[in-house]
């Protein structure tokens, strides 16, 4: 399935205030003649290359220079006849959003704030763990979904971005990383819902999983969803892994924090996990964020249990990290140990997300483009869960 074939249906509004259509405030980026090179799969490059004469392998070689080598000067790509290099530069541009900030927690997560144009702005973050270097990737500028304790739902979808500004997120932190460092998972779980922008996100998985490019496993990848079941069978189509953003034992707790649930019920997205461990063979992510006398008492794990029966799953517990305006609080530790252990009971596989970069506004729901209303920094008391 490539990309530019997929026909994501419009959504209508489904919950108080939040509509999937969103029209955008901003316009995108003026067109010009040039091609953004971060933008392109692998096809799309062979046929422009094919309009203008050229064989379909140059499009191989351009991208074993530019994302094996990170060679973006034509004239150093020297299996390139000197022709050939000459028209180039007045086809394909090497734009990346520009690193704005970078900020480093006191735990090895580093969290980067991207200019992606009328004065908009992204955050993604490096995690730092014992066996792997994971990519937390945005998808937009804003969120329509207004989960109530995420900061980035705090504001209203802005913008959705094209597929060579979140390739560039990418790019830009991989040209960063010191020597003998490599990215080993992508996530999509920064800014924005990313089945509410499906073309961009998996025409960006296409991209790096490209054997001429980054090579990067689509096995490695997850997408997350808060919920958005038409779009699940799009995860499976990729070959990516899905996680879901789940927070709630109940349709009634569930309404209330994340208004998507209102048109897509927890009935609805069990049977569309299923349906997605069916067909790819692999097994769901829940995700769990712990809100303090909401959702994390053990009445509550029983009733979760009950939910994710018979889905092949790994759940994920995470404590409320806070924000700025935040009506959550972070439940306390004995009671995070409690809602494992009930879960565990089960046979269930639950770990506690060791919560890295609350320092610096990195942490899961902390993300947001109100950048020069938003704190850099915050003194956290740490202990056994981050």
């Amino acid at each position: 399935m490539r990309s530019k074939d997929l026909n994501p249906q419009n959504f209508t509004e489904f919950a108080d205030e939040v509509v999937l259509k969103g029209r955008e405030e901003e316009p995108r980026k003026e067109d010009t003649q040039k091609v953004n090179f971060y933008g392109l799969e692998l096809d799309d490059l062979k046929d422009l290359l094919k309009k203008l004469g050229k064989e379909s392998y140059r499009a191989q070689q351009l991208f074993k220079w530019v994302y094996q080598s990170r060679v973006t000067d034509f004239e150093e790509m020297s299996n390139i006849s000197k022709k050939f290099r000459a028209e180039l530069p007045d086809l394909i541009s090497f734009e990346l959003p520009k690193v704005v900030e970078h900020l480093v927690s006191k735990d090895g997560t580093q969290k980067f704030l991207f200019d992606v144009g009328f004065s908009k702005t992204v955050e993604a973050v490096l995690i730092p763990s014992d066996d792997r270097l994971t990519l937390c990737l945005s998808s937009e500028v804003g969120c329509n979904m207004a989960c109530k304790f995420c900061f980035t739902g705090k504001q209203k979808l802005k913008r959705r971005l094209t597929a060579d500004e979140i390739v560039g997120q990418f790019m830009q932190v991989h040209d960063r990383l010191k020597e003998g460092q490599r990215i080993s998972n992508i996530v999509f779980m920064g800014m924005g819902e990313p089945l509410d922008n499906p073309e961009a996100v998996f025409k960006t998985i296409k991209v790096l999983h490209s054997t001429w490019g980054m090579n990067f496993s689509r096995r490695k990848v997850t997408v997350s969803t808060s919920g958005l079941v038409p779009q699940i069978p799009l995860i499976t189509e990729s070959g990516a892994r899905l996680a879901v953003s789940l927070n709630a034992p109940n349709d009634e707790i569930r309404n209330f924090i994340m208004p998507i649930n209102k048109k897509y019920n927890i009935k609805k997205l069990m049977d569309a996990c299923r349906e997605h461990t069916s067909k790819a063979r692999d097994r769901v992510t829940f995700e769990y964020v712990l809100l303090k006398g909401v959702n994390d008492s053990i009445e509550h794990a029983r009733q979760l249990r009950k939910i994710i029966r018979g889905v092949p799953c790994k759940l994920n517990l995470i404590p409320f990290n806070e924000h700025p305006g935040a009506d959550f609080h972070r439940s306390d530790s004995k009671d995070v140990f409690r809602f494992q252990k009930e879960i565990l009971n089960t046979g269930t596989h639950v770990t506690i997300r060791r919560t890295m970069g609350r320092d610096i506004f990195a942490a899961c729901g902390q993300l947001t483009s109100h950048y020069n209303e938003h704190p850099k920094k915050q003194e956290v008391q740490t202990g056994i869960l981050g």
